[in-house]
């Protein structure tokens, strides 16, 4: 069945990797971004050279996560033109690079507001479809880093996907009554293929950021940032995140599961939370309520 997706973040990276492999999976994909007109207009057209040459129905569309007017725009445009939003892939983000300390306040509300609102905005204008329509499928693109390995350096991204992973469950276990499936996709640290790195935003008070790197061993965060790459093996391929949508999409409803994990590092993480995510189907149980851990598909609901 060619289902309807949306893919926030779709310009480049993991983003565009999960619509164009969405799209040759034969499902509609929307690869969303800012400046489609601008900045992005050669990702417009290579997404629309790339449609062609594949014979995929691959589309680039507006869309700002932070600009609520944007976001309903575009989700209204993938409903006029379908009727129906089927699949939402909150991958949206932006990674920085330094020392805590050196990044401001609004620096954090800033990378806090791409990584975690923006990704609320996103779901205000898109579930109220999908709980209409009684089924639906939430992939959120989340990070070993909210619990395995957490190198320096990192800290402001790290903070904010783990309140995006926070967000994400939270959002399972009340959507699942409404047919509505979530899957959280958790990747390791990729230091190559996906851009993270090399458009990381960097510290706004340069004075404290020199101080750190006064007192700190020199190289010091270079060291870090080769180390880290050191944790990848060669072969790592961050394409294995869009496959792993790709596979997700095609679970039947109801059996999807809650965390894929794509880390070729082992950070921990796969372990990790493991433990947390029994812990916390153990509490719905102990409360009575252990049908919020799967869908509910007996009257037709769910994605499939």
């Amino acid at each position: 069945m060619s289902l309807i997706a949306l893919v926030t973040g779709a310009s480049s990276g993991f983003g565009q990797m999960i619509a164009r492999d969405l799209a040759e999976a034969g499902h509609t994909a929307y690869a969303s971004m800012r400046g489609t007109t601008a900045k992005n207009a050669d990702k417009v057209k290579d997404n629309a050279s790339f449609a062609q040459s594949q014979g995929v129905d691959l589309r680039s569309i507006e869309l700002d996560v932070q600009d609520e007017a944007s976001i309903a725009a575009a989700v209204e445009a993938i409903i006029a033109e379908h009727g129906r939003l089927d699949i939402l892939v909150q991958n949206a983000g932006h990674m920085v690079y330094g020392p805590l300390e050196a990044f401001t306040p609004d620096q954090l509300a800033q990378l806090y507001d791409v990584n975690v609102l923006g990704t609320q905005r996103v779901n205000r204008a898109v579930l109220p479809h999908m709980r209409q329509a009684g089924s639906g499928l939430l992939v959120w693109i989340s990070s070993s880093s909210v619990a395995g390995g957490v190198p320096p350096l990192l800290g402001p991204y790290f903070a904010a996907k783990a309140g995006m992973d926070a967000l994400a469950v939270c959002y399972a276990r009340e959507l699942a009554p409404l047919g509505i499936e979530t899957s959280i996709v958790v990747p390791g640290a990729f230091t190559k293929g996906t851009n993270h790195f090399a458009n990381a935003g960097h510290p706004a008070d340069e004075a404290v950021a020199a101080g750190y790197t006064d007192a700190w061993a020199d190289g010091f965060a270079d060291r870090i940032q080769q180390a880290l790459a050191a944790t990848v093996p060669e072969d790592a391929d961050p394409g294995a995140v869009g496959r792993a949508v790709v596979d997700i999409v095609a679970t039947p409803a109801g059996k999807r599961p809650l965390r894929v994990h794509i880390d070729p590092a082992s950070d921990g993480a796969a372990v990790t939370f493991a433990v947390m995510d029994r812990v916390r189907e153990q509490f719905l149980h102990r409360l009575g309520f252990p049908e919020l851990l799967h869908v509910e598909i007996s009257q037709g609901r769910g994605t499939g």
